[in-house]
């Protein structure tokens, strides 16, 4: 079993802080990948990180909804000039140290949207992004 991060994202960091395994890392560049990303081969699936995310933005891959409704106000954030996503958010995470992300979509109440779309770019980022590393 796999945890997947998604587009819910905004980087607070809390999840990297609780992983026993530090399997858990920044995307970068930001504006390329800008969530963190859980290494598939390293998680132990403790599940250390659901709890923390104050966005819920972390799931069980064969638990990532497909059907995912929005309570309202939660944002989104995809690689920047992704059409649709032209909010900026500026805040700060875990250690109240600033977080800018500049691809960024808010969802109003109601609305339903598809995650089964973000776990895929959590494999490509450790199979030949920024992520991967040929000395593994």
């Amino acid at each position: 079993m796999t945890y997947i991060i998604t587009s819910l994202c905004l980087r607070d960091s809390g999840c990297v802080d609780v992983c026993p395994v530090e399997c858990i890392v920044p995307g970068k560049p930001v504006e390329e990948w800008p969530w963190y990303y859980i290494d598939p081969d390293t998680c132990i699936d403790c599940g250390a990180c659901i709890p923390e995310c104050p966005f819920e933005a972390i799931f069980v891959e064969d638990e990532v909804p497909d059907a995912y409704e929005a309570k309202g106000g939660e944002q989104l954030s995809m690689p920047k000039g992704t059409a649709g996503f032209d909010e900026v958010y500026e805040g700060s995470n875990h250690h109240g140290e600033p977080v800018h992300l500049e691809s960024v979509r808010t969802l109003e109440a109601g609305e339903t949207i598809d995650l089964t779309q973000d776990i895929q770019p959590n494999y490509d980022y450790f199979q030949d992004g920024p992520g991967y590393s040929a000395l593994d």
